[in-house]
C-alpha cells in the first residue's frame, strides 16, 4: 500500500435502489459540508438516502431530502434533519455535472455515504432512469444468471 494512502472507510448509509431505478453512468466522491450534530449522527450510523437526491443551484452542488436524524444528545443545538447539505465538488467538475443533467433524461443520484480518513464522503453518481421494461429485464437477467450458476454446480456435484 502507497504511504499516505488508506482504505479505511465506514459506511454510513447506502441507496440500494438507486441501481434499481437508474442506469449509473459515471460516479464522483464529494465532500459533505455539515454541522457538528450531524457528524455526530452519522457516526452513530444514522442516515437515510432513499429520496435524496443532487442538484446544482448557483454553481454549488446541493444534497438534498436526505434524512440524518437529530443527535440524541444534541439538544438545543440540533439540526433540521431535512436541510439542503452542500456537496464540496471541484469547479470543473461542477460544470460538468451542470450541463451533463441539462440533457434529457439525466439526473445526480447519492449513492452512499461514508467517511474516509476522518472526513465525510459522498459518492454521487451520473445516471439515467430506468423505465419498467429495463426494471423487468434486469430481474430476468439475474434470474437466469443465477439459474446458471445454480446448475453449473449441481453439475459439478456428480
Amino acid at each position: 500500500m502507497a504511504q499516505g494512502k488508506s482504505t479505511d472507510e465506514k459506511v454510513v448509509a447506502t441507496n440500494r435502489l438507486a441501481s434499481h431505478n437508474y442506469f449509473l453512468l459515471d460516479r464522483f466522491e464529494a465532500g459533505l459540508e455539515l454541522l457538528g450534530t450531524e457528524v455526530k449522527s452519522l457516526r452513530a450510523g444514522e442516515a437515510n438516502l432513499r429520496d435524496s437526491y443532487v442538484a446544482i443551484k448557483d454553481g454549488q452542488a446541493w444534497l438534498l431530502n436526505c434524512h440524518i436524524p437529530p443527535y440524541a444528545a444534541g439538544g438545543y443545538s440540533n439540526h433540521a434533519p431535512l436541510r439542503a447539505r452542500r456537496l464540496l465538488l471541484h469547479g470543473q467538475e461542477i460544470r460538468k455535472l451542470f450541463g451533463k443533467t441539462r440533457e434529457k433524461g439525466l439526473t445526480l443520484v447519492p449513492l452512499k455515504i461514508y467517511f474516509k480518513r476522518g472526513r465525510a464522503k459522498c459518492e454521487i453518481a451520473l445516471a439515467k432512469g430506468k423505465k419498467i421494461y429495463d426494471k423487468r429485464e434486469t430481474i430476468r437477467r439475474r434470474a437466469a444468471e443465477r439459474e446458471a450458476a445454480e446448475a453449473m454446480r449441481r453439475h459439478k456435484r456428480f
